[in-house]
């Protein structure tokens, strides 16, 4: 079993002890070593003392992907804080709510999202510290001294926001002691060691790039090759560099690697040679059957598909050595528990029934922030977390996910709250009542779609290109507003919305109505 550490800190002074000139994060030709990183992050924990942030204050990150953000995140660590995760696609509505919500006491950003800070700053309850990491001049500590002030296990470590079913997004409050767990479990299922070299392209503000992968290299001592975004070709000239061992990505990328591997292929029964890389792993949303043998038969690898979800980090994972099966995603993490109950009653179910998964663990979450209604009501008096999947488990112990309880779309790995969306559209002088709901999409796993209906005199006897003008309008509309992979793709025009007798909109009616029309198109 790896090492299970009490904190971030404690784990990157142990690698600083092991390995202190080791390369940790290689970016753009640059090398930064453990000892190295240490010595910025304490200067960054020297700059938040300097503004009287104190254990338990939260620190918010609204950075891409740079060494910068991995420094911030450890130097707020180091004074005590608790990191709040801040998505640079995040406009106006999100960032207002996460910053007044959070209490955040700092914001760090850079040059090109200051305006989106300053945006809200003047609406907050509380005065809001503005870091410019690009312009910040850390000045480098000894970490050994100056690390004084982390946390110990039990101590929030970390804000994730998350989508629910009612209200805002939530935050999901994640101890030291439940990060360091799950990378503990993750790093001896996945046989991650020191020698590994991870080609990181996902985001640091969202839970897989963070949990999973920086925080999987921080407890294993290894190395990050940490890239600003995804880009198809760029990947598949790293890999084949004999260089990289692990790899991880969403769907949507396996699906844009297939392609651009198709196009450097000479014939169609052609492989590409990855030499070094020993693991693909893909999560965040379904892998179809497809994709998976696609990538097979292109890679001469089978993709390990994993589950699991902000407030936990990761569930379940096909195995490392054993059947990799397409369309599961495995066996519950060293350590940790999962079962399927009836989603009324929560009694557990036997094996090949379909129902709610719940997990049990010391990586569950400690609750969402000042929240306690929610926390209670995804708890059970054992510690059973509702997880709000439906799934199956088979007589040999895998998990297969067959939809959600709850209205969460998942597309590209991303979390969209349908009635932020709503709340957004209706906001719009024509619209009268909007209905979100996800689609099947080949690409993204689902596509947002809006279902309209618009003000009486805007509604009635419209032609088909001045709907669809309206349409275009009400996507920008959207994009204006909030994070643009939030905004619809499709949106549909409607007389009424169906409802039940209660006035609530069936969105299950609407689904179906509207895969019909597709099937008859």
């Amino acid at each position: 079993m790896s090492a299970h550490f009490q904190s971030t800190i404690h784990a990157l002074l142990a690698a600083c002890e092991r390995r202190p000139d080791h390369p940790f994060l290689l970016f753009n030709g640059q090398h930064l070593s453990f000892a190295e990183l240490a010595n910025v992050a304490s200067g960054w924990a020297n700059r938040y003392h300097e503004l009287a942030v104190a254990p338990g204050d939260r620190v918010a990150l609204f950075l891409g992907n740079t060494p910068r953000f991995v420094a911030a995140y450890l130097g707020a660590h180091m004074a005590g804080a608790a990191v709040v995760l801040v998505n640079t696609a995040y406009r106006r509505t999100e960032l207002l709510h996460i910053l007044r919500d959070s209490g955040a006491k700092v914001a760090v950003t850079e040059p090109h999202l200051l305006a989106e800070i300053e945006r809200v700053r003047g609406e907050l309850d509380a005065d809001l510290h503005v870091l410019n990491a690009q312009s910040l001049n850390e000045v480098a500590a000894n970490y050994r001294l100056s690390a004084i002030g982390y946390r110990l296990s039990n101590h929030l470590a970390l804000l994730a926001y998350t989508s629910g079913t009612t209200g805002r997004a939530k935050g999901a409050m994640l101890t030291h002691g439940n990060l360091m767990a799950n990378s503990a479990a993750v790093a001896e299922a996945w046989r991650w060691t020191e020698r590994d070299r991870l080609l990181l392209t996902l985001p640091l503000f969202h839970i897989h790039g963070l949990g999973v992968g920086l925080h999987g290299a921080l407890v294993t001592g290894s190395t990050i090759d940490l890239r600003q975004g995804f880009d198809a070709i760029n990947v598949l000239e790293t890999l084949a560099q004999g260089e990289t061992t692990m790899f991880f990505g969403v769907p949507t990328m396996y699906i844009r690697l297939i392609d651009a591997a198709r196009h450097q292929l000479p014939t169609p029964d052609s492989q590409l040679k990855t030499p070094s890389v020993r693991l693909f792993v893909s999560g965040s949303a379904p892998l179809s059957p497809q994709t998976f043998d696609a990538f097979e038969a292109l890679f001469g690898q089978r993709i390990l598909e994993r589950y699991g979800m902000t407030e936990t980090v990761m569930n379940l994972t096909n195995p490392y050595d054993g059947a990799r099966r397409p369309g599961t995603v495995g066996l519950p993490f060293p350590g940790q528990e999962a079962r399927i109950v009836d989603v009324q009653g929560r009694a557990p179910l036997p094996d090949g029934a379909t129902g709610e998964i719940q997990v049990r663990g010391p990586h569950v979450f400690a609750g969402y922030w000042q929240n306690p209604q929610a926390t209670a009501e995804t708890f059970d008096q054992d510690g059973w977390f509702s997880t709000g999947d439906l799934g199956i488990r088979s007589a040999d112990g895998y998990y297969t996910i067959s939809g959600r309880a709850r209205e969460l779309i998942i597309s590209g790995g991303y979390n969209i709250y349908p009635r932020e969306v709503e709340e957004v559209l209706e906001t719009h002088p024509l619209v009268a009542e909007a209905a979100v709901l996800g689609l099947p999409d080949v690409e993204f796993g689902e596509q947002v779609a809006a279902v309209v209906v618009l003000k009486k005199a805007e509604g009635s006897g419209q032609r088909a290109a001045a709907r669809a003008a309206m349409a275009a309008d009400l996507i920008e509309w959207c994009r204006e507003r909030l994070a643009s992979y939030k905004k619809p793709r499709r949106v549909i025009f409607v007389e009424s919305l169906p409802r039940n007798a209660l006035g609530k909109v069936q969105k299950h009616l609407l689904r179906e109505q509207i895969l019909s029309l597709n099937e008859q198109t």
